[in-house]
């Protein structure tokens, strides 16, 4: 971090920070619901709005599916080398979370110029474009505007083999269900963005690309899995349970969390994200006697998570199951 950017915090900025800024779950099905399939499309779209998967799929005459998807959102931590970093890593995860592989990525980056250095936001790119380079795909320009509140992340391109794509629909009773990356990364980061403490494990995590995971993944024959992101464990789990018409089990000692994640919880460091995550789901889910602080966690808001596998894959941890549906979508125990 430059001198400049030491003295600015990004996180005061933004309303809200990360994927805890998206529309709730609830809301954003009912705007997109009559949204259907354009009519004579030069391509055919393989996988779009029906299921809410992670990415939209057309397919090619070659056989070759292509994987396009976008992503961005407020400063989720202060340091703008970090966030730009955070930003691609979840952009990408889409293509990653589709069993694709990402080959091209373009910028979007909102900037209020009059308030914030343009030496800043080419930290938030660099670390961008560092993370694309990791993930061997190239950056090829983008498209800026001058915003109140800064906003960055990716438009990404992949491909992938129709036959081999994860979704959504491909659950089925007896599957494991595998979690690649531990929760608690949206209480740390409300935590950060409260406090100014920097949590490095969070960040660790954030910027961990969902790559090996994905390959492992396509390797063991998946053909199921999404990323978990703004909508929480839960609410992903809830979009895959729903769109594969299956009981899904989660083992809640099982699952695993990042340090300070509960004592985060305890001390209040909650997300009105989370929060709207945990109401769309408790009218499907139940808890039995798992308390509030628990069910948050489940359901908070991550940005960058890890992958969700219906399936087990080496470093991988299992959480649960699913089983033939039942009175509940989910199920925690």
């Amino acid at each position: 971090m430059t001198e400049i950017a030491e003295t600015i915090r990004l996180t005061q900025y933004g309303r809200g920070g990360g994927c805890a800024c998206k529309i709730p779950p609830g809301e954003l099905e009912s705007m997109v619901a009559d949204l259907g399939v354009t009519p004579n499309a030069t391509a055919p779209l393989l996988v779009g709005l029906d299921n809410g998967d992670d990415a939209a799929v057309v397919g090619l005459a070659d056989g070759t599916g292509v994987v396009s998807t976008v992503d961005f959102f407020t400063p989720v931590v202060d340091d703008p080398y970090d966030w730009g970093r955070i930003a691609a890593c979840n952009a990408l995860s889409d293509v990653y979370a589709m069993g694709g592989v990402p080959i091209l990525a373009l910028n979007l980056l909102c900037w209020p110029r009059d308030r914030l250095p343009m030496e800043v936001a080419r930290q938030v790119l660099q670390g961008g474009r560092d993370i694309a380079a990791a993930a061997g795909v190239h950056v090829a320009g983008g498209h800026s505007v001058d915003d109140a509140e800064p906003k960055y992340g990716m438009a990404v391109t992949g491909v992938v083999d129709p036959q081999r794509a994860f979704r959504l629909d491909a659950g089925e009773p007896g599957m494991p269900l595998s979690l690649t990356k531990p929760l608690g990364i949206g209480v740390l980061n409300t935590r950060h963005k409260a406090t100014g403490e920097v949590f490095p494990q969070a960040i660790t995590a954030m910027t961990t690309l969902n790559r090996d995971a994905s390959v492992a993944a396509r390797e063991a024959g998946v053909r199921c899995a999404t990323d978990v992101t703004g909508f929480g464990l839960l609410g992903h789990l809830n979009k895959l349970a729903r769109a594969s018409g299956v009981t899904a089990v989660v083992h809640a000692d099982a699952v695993p969390y990042l340090e300070g994640a509960r004592q985060a919880v305890a001390e209040g460091f909650v997300s009105g994200g989370t929060r709207r995550n945990l109401a769309w789901v408790e009218p499907v889910t139940d808890f039995g006697n798992l308390p509030e602080s628990e069910r948050l966690l489940l359901a908070d808001a991550q940005t960058s998570g890890g992958l969700l596998i219906a399936g087990e894959i080496p470093g991988g941890v299992v959480i649960g199951e699913l089983r033939p549906s039942g009175s509940s979508r989910i199920v925690v125990r």
